[in-house]
């Protein structure tokens, strides 16, 4: 049995895990970089060890560190959360080499769902829709010509083994075949080692659909439905919802089925994604596996009911999963928006700094996943993640309007957020309506991010400010009245907590 987990990560997902290990009794080790010192992963860990200077591939990419801090502080197992290592088929292997637990699925599982085109020949034998393309790489630009004639245009250039939107490009137009293949094979020697690249059909209206599911070392799996994430910014998801708006029952269990057998297929274990991509008319089409612990589960334990990273560790104990697919349902509607350290108004330019101030918002239905606090410095060398906003409510309609006043009342300074783009899409009649696809901030661009808006709202603050303050002095200036000091008191109180809302 598990007693000690060492999370082989940082941040808002090490705090989260940490947290599950804690209601089962389980011991928790820590890992840290220099820029992580004063992290809250550090200071929650029962126990903390230094791995390295700051940069990811010194610190919280080097398998021996982990390994090595993993003995000396006699964890049994190795929770890798999500990036990093966390799909990484040497490492799960590596763990096993050593005697110790890897929270995850097998280096062959890893390897198999990880390769782009290994996964389709794997999806097209287990009897599964993948968009129309190629099974094999991309060997001279000539062959590739003749291939997208044959599948039709647009098409995509893909990395074989790729992800996050690295390594892909757009074709629309059989003369930008060259480049477009050129560029992506460019790009996925940079981001992943390999150059080698694909071609798919691409679909003109798509929706990014993913399926949950949960599988054990006995061979029985379940999917804990859909999560929409068609959200996104340059391939990058920023608001996920569950259920999904475009979905119904049928194709909800069409896809739910193909997502146990894809699981069945490379004989998964533990917890992990199948994605999707779905066209208007709700054809769909296997996208990839991600062979870890999503960043968006949360929405899926709030709807279901179920922690998964308890079940994660569950699982690596060897146990049968407790549930069957009859005795889950999906229970009301969450909604999860990523706050980022960045600033929208300048291209989402990552902005790291020191936070000054942060008020969380709280209440029914409101959950946080999040790791800074007043005086922490957002390091410049990881994704700039502050904190995960998840809310839950009996309707689609109350969930927005949850999520509305959450992030109202969410307020941080210091660092430029996100968090009044996030209030613009929550606002955009597509989003509200459920009618999006993975075009939807492309498409909503002027709506979304409007500097004129922007500028106009700063005014206006300025202007109101300077009004209070103006007010604030010439009272000083009067005799005090002892009788309304009371009064004066909670006046000047409801002023400050204005402008603050503003």
């Amino acid at each position: 049995m598990i007693k000690k987990v060492l999370i082989a990560n940082r941040g808002e997902i090490a705090v989260r895990v940490m947290r599950s290990c804690r209601e089962l009794g389980i011991k928790n080790v820590a890992v840290f970089s220099e820029a992580d010192r004063t992290s809250m992963h550090v200071r929650y860990a029962d126990e903390a060890y230094y791995i390295g200077p700051s940069p990811s591939n010194e610190s919280y990419l080097v398998i021996d560190k982990i390994l090595q801090i993993a003995k000396k502080s006699k964890a049994d197992a190795i929770h890798p959360g999500y990036g990093f290592l966390s799909e990484n088929a040497e490492f799960s292997h590596r763990c096993m080499d050593e005697g110790i637990i890897f929270i995850g699925p097998s280096a062959f599982a890893i390897n198999t769902m990880g390769d782009k085109i290994t996964a389709r020949k794997t999806m097209i034998k287990a009897d599964i829709p993948v968009i129309p393309g190629t099974t094999e790489k991309i060997k001279d630009i000539k062959s590739a010509e003749k291939i997208i004639t044959d599948i039709g245009l647009p098409v995509i250039i893909k990395a074989s083994a790729g992800g996050g939107g690295k390594g892909m490009r757009l074709v629309r137009k059989i003369s930008d075949v060259s480049s477009a293949i050129r560029a992506a094979k460019s790009e996925a020697k940079v981001s992943f080692g390999d150059d080698s690249v694909y071609i798919e059909k691409y679909i003109d209206s798509p929706h990014h659909i993913e399926f949950q599911i949960l599988a054990d070392r006995h061979g029985n799996v379940i999917h804990l439905f859909e999560r929409e994430c068609s959200v996104q910014r340059r391939h990058q998801k920023v608001i996920e919802e569950t259920p999904s708006p475009l979905m119904n029952e049928k194709i909800r269990n069409e896809m739910g089925n193909h997502a146990v057998a894809a699981a069945k297929a490379v004989n998964y274990e533990g917890a992990g994604t199948i994605e999707f991509i779905v066209d208007d008319d709700l054809n769909y089409y296997f996208l990839e596996m991600n062979t870890r612990l999503q960043v968006e589960h949360p929405i899926t334990e709030r709807v279901v009911g179920i922690d998964l990273v308890k079940e994660q560790i569950n699982i690596a104990n060897g146990e049968k999963l407790r549930y069957k697919q009859n005795d889950l349902k999906q229970n009301g509607h969450s909604i999860e928006c990523r706050i980022y350290a960045e600033n929208p108004d300048k291209d989402f330019m990552p902005n790291p700094g020191k936070i000054k101030h942060i008020t969380e918002p709280f209440g029914l239905g409101v959950r946080i996943d999040g790791y800074v606090y007043e005086g922490y410095e957002i390091p410049m060398y990881y994704d700039p993640l502050i904190s995960k906003l998840i809310v839950w409510a009996k309707t689609r309609e109350e969930a927005i309007a949850r999520l509305k006043r959450a992030l109202y009342n969410y307020k941080i300074t210091g660092v430029k957020t996100t968090i009044k783009f996030l209030e613009r899409i929550l606002d955009c009649p597509d989003f509200v309506s459920g009618k999006y696809n993975t075009h939807f901030i492309e498409e909503n661009r002027n709506f979304l991010i409007s500097k004129k808006k922007s500028v106009g709202k700063f005014q206006d603050i300025a202007i109101i400010t300077a009004f209070i303050d103006y007010i604030t002095k010439i009272e000083k200036l009067q005799p005090e009245k002892p009788s309304h000091k009371l009064c004066n008191n909670w006046k000047d109180f409801g002023r400050k907590k204005g402008v603050l809302r503003l």
